[in-house]
């Protein structure tokens, strides 16, 4: 099954962070470049040519966010929008993370 057929499962805690060749092999699934920050967060920049793409854009993933109840941080400004993705109950990576980042990766290439 592929990550964009999968859904977020509810994670409060207690569970390990994905690290090091997990990592790796779920950002190899994903369709486009993520950059993985200190193996605690995903983060990707979109451009856009203007602002009212940029946040037809945003409003997309947040769609996305409220289907899989799984949020990510948006940073929208003109021409671009900044998401950063990352479980905050476990402080690093799940997999909800990377079924986001690819239902996001299928909206915008």
């Amino acid at each position: 099954m592929t990550l964009t057929e999968k859904k977020c499962v509810p994670c409060e805690g207690g569970v390990p962070a994905i690290e090091g060749a997990e990592i790796e092999n779920y950002t190899c699934q994903l369709k486009s470049k993520w950059d993985v920050v200190d193996e605690k967060m995903l983060r990707r920049t979109f451009t856009f040519q203007d602002f009212k793409s940029a946040m037809t854009f945003a409003n997309q993933v947040a769609a996305i966010a409220e289907e899989e109840g799984h949020h990510p941080d948006l940073h929208i400004s003109w021409g671009k929008v900044v998401i950063e993705l990352y479980t905050h109950a476990i402080g690093g990576l799940s997999e909800n993370d990377f079924i986001v980042a690819a239902k996001v990766d299928a909206i915008k290439q």
